[in-house]
């Protein structure tokens, strides 16, 4: 019994240039590959903490507030504590805080 050609075999013998079909598949696979490479190169962890910044508040508003800022590889923690600061310095403005919750500064106006 004698098979019946398909479709894609008698275009396989009657065109020469129909090889080439499957070399453009091997070539979209390989640039694919080439650019997932590219892009997981630059997207090093290495590279992304150098830029990199954050800033993370726990127990905000009470006595155990804490600050954890991370800029690049560096860590800084910070704690509120009750203890007055000393020092010179120069008076710049009042915050209010309003019934929604948003701070509100208001420099100070020097009048001569």
């Amino acid at each position: 019994m004698r098979r019946k050609k398909r479709l894609w075999e008698e275009i396989a013998e009657d065109e020469p240039a129909a090889g080439l079909l499957n070399l453009f598949d091997v070539w979209i696979a390989f640039a694919a590959a080439l650019l997932l490479a590219l892009a997981s190169h630059f997207n090093l962890p290495e590279l992304l903490d150098s830029k990199s910044q954050a800033a993370t508040i726990t127990n905000p508003g009470k006595p155990d507030m804490e600050i954890l800022t991370k800029q690049g590889t560096k860590i800084e923690h910070y704690r509120a504590t009750n203890e007055k600061l000393k020092g010179e310095g120069q008076r710049l403005g009042t915050a209010y805080r309003l019934k929604s919750g948003e701070v509100v500064y208001v420099p100070e106006t020097t009048t001569p």
